[in-house]
């Protein structure tokens, strides 16, 4: 821009005056000068024109296209988060309140352990160290991983050289502790590798396991097989066969389960879009609970985002299992001795502080005066002081 000093800038003289007109007369009209400046507003201006016409008509199609898509979007965002909201909400609602008086621990809590236990990796100071530690809590129960099996159902003995070891150290330092051979292994229904329970051959190597586990001198066999899907009625009939043995040895069986449908027939619709159901209806839970002395319910891994809808997650899940529990069962409310940060599992909602407040809420309202009922911590070499610390303070008194 020039910089021009106001100041010393001068008017233009002013043009000389018509003679006529000073006398009132018009001046001489002579033909136009020039073409006639053009009507901007409504010449089309020829062929430009047009398309400058029809280019602004379509701008407020545009506009209204724009409008209708963002419209379109927040409608289907609003369907689908919706539901989501109302359910979070529900469970946040279920968070809330007192729990009764007298709901801790049994002590008949439950805890598993890491494989380290029993392949020698462990060592007399651990089990003094471990041993001192549950003596200030209701554990009473120990899953031990002793496994895996492999696909066929067989268990190399090979995987625990420590087992006897670990089983005298916890019944000499901790009298009236149970030892129990946790056994696991991946399933074939989500993918083509894994134990196949729909062949018989590979469900009477397993009860063989279970026979061979007992025969080491573990108190119980834990099984944990996964993904087990709603319905599955070959696993009905294994748990029919192992159970027949621990019986006989009057061992227990015991079991890790899924989480129960939070909807009805959540698992069947999540089947639908995914390979994955994730729950168990309320019905085969109770089919399953009917069939072992102990079985514990892995309510975490929810994908909750908060403490407060987790823990109200844990109330629901502790709700439904009562209601299809037999009391001759012993039930057991998992809680997360770890810490992770995903889509599965946000370490900053799922705590243990909020699952054993939602585990009194939910024990409260449905059966608080339900004897064989506890927790059990998973897992011992994640677990941290303050993990211990919400345990102990929220549940055993």
């Amino acid at each position: 821009m020039e910089n021009t000093d106001r100041r010393d800038t001068k008017p233009e003289s002013a043009p000389p005056a018509d003679p006529a007109a000073a006398d009132g007369d018009q001046p001489p009209q002579g033909p136009p000068q020039g073409p006639p400046a053009p009507d901007n507003e409504s010449s089309t201006g020829g062929a430009g024109g047009n398309r400058d016409a029809e280019g602004e008509a379509e701008a407020p199609r545009r506009t209204r296209r724009r409008v209708h898509i963002r419209r379109t979007v927040l409608a289907v965002l609003l369907v689908l988060l919706l539901p989501l909201l109302t359910a979070e909400t529900a469970l946040r609602i279920n968070y809330m309140g007192d729990p009764a008086g007298g709901t801790y621990t049994r002590n008949r809590d439950a805890m598993w352990l890491g494989h380290a236990w029993v392949d020698g990796r462990k060592k007399d100071a651990d089990l003094t160290a471990l041993a001192r530690d549950l003596k200030t809590t209701g554990i009473r129960d120990l899953y031990v991983h002793t496994g895996p099996m492999e696909h066929d159902g067989t268990l190399p003995e090979s995987l625990y050289p420590r087992a006897r070891w670990l089983i005298d150290g916890v019944h000499r330092e901790l009298p009236g502790v149970r030892v129990q051979a946790f056994l696991g292994d991946v399933l074939a229904t989500e993918g083509p590798d894994g134990m196949r329970l729909d062949k018989a051959a590979t469900r009477a190597a397993v009860v063989a396991s279970a026979r061979q586990v007992l025969d080491v001198g573990y108190d119980g066999v834990h099984l944990d097989l996964e993904p087990l899907h709603s319905g599955d009625r070959d696993y009905l009939s294994l748990l029919d066969d192992v159970g027949a043995v621990t019986r006989a040895r009057d061992a227990q069986l015991s079991v890790a389960a899924h989480q129960i449908d939070p909807l009805p027939a959540l698992h069947s619709v999540f089947g639908l879009f995914t390979k994955h159901p994730k729950w168990w209806s309320q019905e085969f839970f109770g089919q399953v609970a009917r069939r072992v002395d102990q079985i514990a319910v892995m309510s975490y891994d929810t994908a909750q985002p908060l403490e407060g809808t987790y823990g109200g997650y844990v109330a629901q899940q502790t709700s439904l299992a009562l209601e299809v529990t037999p009391p001759t069962t012993h039930l057991l409310m998992g809680l997360p001795f770890y810490y992770e940060s995903n889509f599965d599992h946000w370490g900053h909602a799922e705590t243990v502080a909020a699952a054993v407040r939602g585990v009194r809420l939910g024990l409260s309202r449905t059966d608080a005066d339900r004897e064989l009922f506890g927790v059990a911590p998973y897992i011992d070499f994640a677990a941290t002081d303050t993990n211990w610390k919400e345990y102990r303070d929220g549940w055993v008194r």
